[in-house]
């Protein structure tokens, strides 16, 4: 498979989300993507540090902007396996990210439930990229769960 595609990056946040798979964290993980260069990694990390807001594309913004030195994301791309949530994406916003794709969509508490505009006027999203992969993760994790 080459790399620098939108899929090799979706799997380097599926490996993220692997990652929070094995700590019992909710299975979501995020990529951020500058010049096809992967700046930052992140997962889950809600449980770990008991703290609601350490979703991975919250943990993910924060990695590449102190990678990069500033406070916005304008030529990034952030990856996550799971639609945001409206926290995550108005962080993603307020970082002027240029560009979002993430695989499953979140139908109860994704961002696009939500009416009015939560991303940046300039970012373009796309989704749906190993949609079922990163589904099949999150299934895995709450049937685990039940046990």
């Amino acid at each position: 498979m080459a790399h620098n595609t939108v899929e090799h990056y979706m799997r380097a946040a599926l490996a993220e989300a692997e990652k929070a798979f094995d700590k019992q964290e909710v299975p979501v993980g995020a990529v951020v993507v500058c010049n096809d260069t992967i700046i930052a990694r992140a997962h889950n990390l809600s449980e770990t540090l008991r703290d609601p807001t350490a979703h991975a594309e919250m943990q993910a913004i924060t990695a590449a902007t102190n990678w990069l030195g500033g406070k916005y994301l304008e030529d990034c791309t952030i990856y996550v396996t799971l639609e945001p949530c409206a926290m995550c994406a108005g962080a993603i916003g307020w970082s002027q990210a240029s560009s979002l794709v993430f695989g499953a969509a979140d139908e109860k508490k994704g961002y696009r439930t939500i009416t009015g505009s939560l991303l940046h006027p300039k970012t373009s999203v796309e989704y749906g990229v190993l949609e079922e992969e990163c589904r099949e993760l999150l299934l895995r994790f709450f049937k685990s769960r039940r046990g």
